[in-house]
């Protein structure tokens, strides 16, 4: 499988083909979405692209990837024009241990079943339609534009307002719309969707505006990955020390809604078929530390490892305090 990252020093960026333990510097593009584009418009594969301008320079991918270098990682996919024209967005409930965790957020007594676990099992129903035809739709949610996106070793941030934050270990997928409004998956990433958990929990209604957080992709994009059954490992390090793991996996064995569903309803809308666009599309998890008990504290690191994805994906917790700014519109009329 083929692995792209992408890179920046001060303002020179570059994109690299992973060849461990380096990193092999592809010529004459910037950006993976520049590639893609190149590739569509000279139909061929991403792949057989990557291949033609692969040179022999290199660098060393352990120096970088441990912050000893002036090369910075950049998520694994972004919109380097117009980073508002990336949109972020994904699909829940997909996995039988993310019902749970919610079943378990919002159940009252006396409720047999939330309008969660309801959706769940109309997804277990009819979310994997034989090939040609369309099943029922997924949960979808918005998380914000390219501007949102975070790379590895990079915080994800807590906001004054918000009252917590919380991994999800999620694989995304990453899609350009070409010239003739065709949605092109160009791969797959490892992410950390982050969410803030506890605004949810007060009321179910909380749950899309939770969901507005930074996020993580990368560090590297894999341009046709296994997508069946993969294992994921998850930490919370806390004080050089590990607070809270677990192994789970994710993949379309795992899940009960298939890529092909999970596409066609996210991909159904006009407005998400715009040429030029970039999606990232969190194809969702099976479970959360939150689910667990944990809260995340100020400095805590959460390394996610997705198997066949490449190196880990690792990002601290980063808390404001304070108390929140009132926001006022001004009138101009």
């Amino acid at each position: 499988m083929t692995h792209l990252i992408q890179l920046r020093k001060g303002e020179v960026r570059r994109v690299a083909l992973v060849d461990e333990p380096q990193l092999r510097l592809l010529a004459d593009f910037a950006s993976i979405y520049d590639l893609a584009e190149s590739a569509i418009e000279r139909s061929i594969t991403l792949s057989e692209a990557t291949q033609k301008r692969a040179t022999s320079d290199c660098l060393d991918y352990n120096a970088i990837y441990n912050g000893r270098s002036d090369w910075r990682i950049l998520p694994a996919i972004d919109h380097p024009h117009e980073p508002a024209r990336c949109l972020i967005s994904g699909t829940g409930l997909t996995h039988l241990g993310s019902a749970r965790d919610r079943q378990a957020m919002h159940a009252k007594p006396h409720q047999e079943l939330t309008d969660s676990m309801k959706m769940f099992r109309l997804g277990m129903e009819g979310g994997r339609p034989q090939e040609g035809k369309i099943g029922t739709p997924p949960e979808w949610f918005y998380k914000g534009t390219g501007t949102m996106l975070r790379a590895h070793n990079e915080p994800l941030d807590v906001p004054v307002f918000g009252l917590d934050g919380g991994e999800e270990a999620e694989i995304a997928g990453v899609y350009l719309i070409d010239s003739e409004g065709r949605p092109r998956r160009i791969g797959m990433a490892g992410g950390n969707e982050f969410s803030d958990h506890r605004f949810e929990k007060t009321n179910y209604l909380h749950l899309a505006s939770s969901k507005l957080r930074t996020s993580s992709l990368g560090p590297e994009l894999v341009l046709d990955p296994k997508f069946d059954s993969v294992r994921v490992d998850v930490a919370i390090q806390r004080a050089g020390g590990v607070l809270w793991s677990k192994s789970i996996r994710t993949g379309e064995n795992e899940m009960c809604h298939s890529l092909r569903n999970i596409e066609h309803h996210h991909f159904k809308f006009e407005a998400h078929r715009r040429p030029g666009d970039v999606h990232v599309h969190f194809f969702g998890t099976d479970y959360l530390s939150f689910g667990d008990g944990i809260q995340l504290a100020d400095g805590d690191v959460m390394k996610i490892q997705f198997e066949g994805f490449g190196r880990a994906l690792c990002n601290p917790v980063r808390i404001f305090r304070g108390s929140p700014e009132l926001i006022e519109a001004i009138p101009l009329g």
